[in-house]
């Protein structure tokens, strides 16, 4: 018997900007080798406009916390998507909710690429059913040999993005990963023109989601201070979100070549701006994800974690990474997301010179 043809897709991924930066080259290269074929993507309305280019594609929007919240939510969801037409789904998120969706929607095949505990149960349901169930393989075994403390496997894991590519494969949907699939930059609004400079732009996302991963705002201060020196003629974009960050940029002295864009434009006219940085300079962080979707030279800075573990900016040579010094803290990385890391090794990233990245700044930019 003839297998049926995907017509309509539905992939799931809500949450973890990072991790939604990193779907969307897959995506560009399974729509461009499947133009035939209609995506819709599940995801928080924030970040539609991720996908925006993504051709046949259209973005439904989850609310969880208002009319998709709880049971009966669920349910209106349920009721909203399947008169999509949808014909087989990858979950590139895993929760709760997604799962009662899918146990609804009736599919024919199932695609989880989250794998947490509830989905490994999950698969136990889906095992008394006709209805196959392709999972993603994390490498949790491998992630936890890369950060233990005793006996640590030190190799680089199979990336994130591949990963991703490997459930559309599960579901009859091979893609080519043989080339970079970039985002097209987006149109500039004149006022984001005229903030940018017409020779050199640098961005830089000085923050993370934890101590580890993030270079001390009082050294980054010099860093700034040191590229605004260094490239008068040039911009320099701070890059964030939040109170903290907002406070703790404002604390940097007036300098006529740098702007602080924290809370001033919404999330489309931030990556129309990232699209159009020179560089961005970022930690381990999703600012990294977002500038390497468009193609844009990324330069990330490492403390704990590892780009090892697979979470490396989509498309950029492994030399745009600086890490801590591992002959001084020979755990790292202690951890995949970098929350769990020994005393003392929250400052491992200091390791990384104002020399090391001024020395890469100019290496990338004159290449």
């Amino acid at each position: 018997m003839a297998k049926k043809p995907t017509n309509h897709l539905l992939v799931i991924r809500l949450s973890a900007m990072g991790d939604v930066a990193i779907s969307v080259p897959v995506l560009m290269a399974l729509t461009q080798q499947y133009p035939e074929l209609r995506l819709t993507v599940l995801t928080r309305p924030l970040f539609a406009p991720l996908f925006a280019h993504l051709p046949n594609t259209e973005v439904f929007p989850i609310d969880p916390k208002g009319r998709h919240k709880g049971l009966r939510g669920l349910y209106r969801l349920f009721r909203e998507l399947k008169a999509l037409g949808i014909d087989k789904v990858a979950d590139l998120h895993g929760v709760l909710r997604t799962h009662i969706l899918i146990k609804a929607l009736g599919i024919d095949k199932v695609a989880d690429l989250h794998g947490v505990l509830r989905t490994h149960i999950l698969r136990g349901f889906f095992a008394f059913s006709s209805i196959p169930f392709q999972q993603i393989d994390k490498g949790r075994k491998e992630k936890k040999a890369l950060t233990r403390a005793k006996n640590k496997v030190f190799t680089p894991l199979l990336p994130t993005y591949l990963r991703y590519a490997k459930v559309f494969e599960a579901l009859d949907l091979p893609i080519a990963l043989d080339r970079p699939f970039f985002a097209p930059k987006p149109v500039l609004s004149e006022p984001l023109k005229e903030l940018l400079s017409d020779t050199l732009n640098i961005g830089i996302a000085p923050f993370a989601s934890h101590k580890g991963k993030e270079y001390p705002f009082e050294k980054m201060k010099e860093v700034i201070l040191s590229l605004s020196q260094r490239y008068p003629k040039g911009k320099i974009l701070i890059f964030g979100g939040g109170r903290r960050e907002k406070e703790l940029t404002a604390s940097l002295p007036a300098l006529e070549n740098v702007e602080c864009v924290i809370g001033r434009f919404s999330f489309e006219e931030e990556l129309a701006l990232i699209a159009h940085l020179s560089l961005m300079i970022a930690m381990d962080s999703g600012n990294a994800h977002l500038a390497a979707m468009y193609g844009v030279p990324t330069l990330t800075l490492w403390g704990v974690t590892h780009p090892y573990a697979g979470f490396a900016p989509y498309g950029q040579p492994s030399d745009y990474t600086l890490m801590a010094d591992r002959e001084q803290y020979p755990l790292i990385p202690t951890s995949v997301f970098g929350n769990k890391y020994p005393e003392g090794y929250e400052k491992s990233i200091t390791t990384i010179s104002l020399h090391n990245i001024l020395d890469k700044v100019t290496s990338i930019l004159e290449k």
